[in-house]
């Protein structure tokens, strides 16, 4: 997903992240009935860590776009009235 933000390939961006969130909603059950041994646990952290690393990358990233966006609502906004 950051591979594809680096190359301002939004709607690929806007593709995995539905699949990381299908992802997360398996992983959130299996949470539920399987306990992690400590070395698991600390697999997670890192995991969770550099996800939330590239997360962050990917919206300084997609800030200019999502400006272009919102502009281009604005614009819209003002040709329904």
């Amino acid at each position: 997903m950051l591979d594809a933000a680096r190359s301002e390939d939004w709607e690929q961006v806007v593709r995995f992240e539905g699949a990381c969130a299908v992802l997360i909603e398996q992983l959130r059950a299996r949470a539920h009935t399987e306990q992690l041994m400590p070395e698991q646990r600390a697999e997670k952290t890192r995991i969770m860590q550099r996800i939330l690393n590239n997360d962050a990358q990917i919206r300084y990233l997609a800030e200019p776009w999502l400006s272009h966006c919102e502009q281009n609502m604005d614009g819209q906004r003002q040709y329904l009235h």
